[in-house]
């Protein structure tokens, strides 16, 4: 129960990380330091989710 939770939870955290990356994107340019932050905190929640699937 837990576990699918989790993967819940973090597929909502990777939907909003990834509109918020979009919308930096689109203001800033793709190679601005904030947008590749950003990039860089969907790939830890994408690497935690993807975890959490094996």
């Amino acid at each position: 129960m837990v576990h699918l939770l989790l993967k819940q939870f973090l597929k909502f955290e990777i939907e909003i990380k990834r509109r918020i990356m979009y919308k930096k994107a689109k203001d800033l340019g793709f190679t601005h330091p904030a947008v590749v932050d950003c990039s860089q905190e969907l790939d830890v929640l994408l690497n935690k989710y993807l975890k959490q699937a094996s």
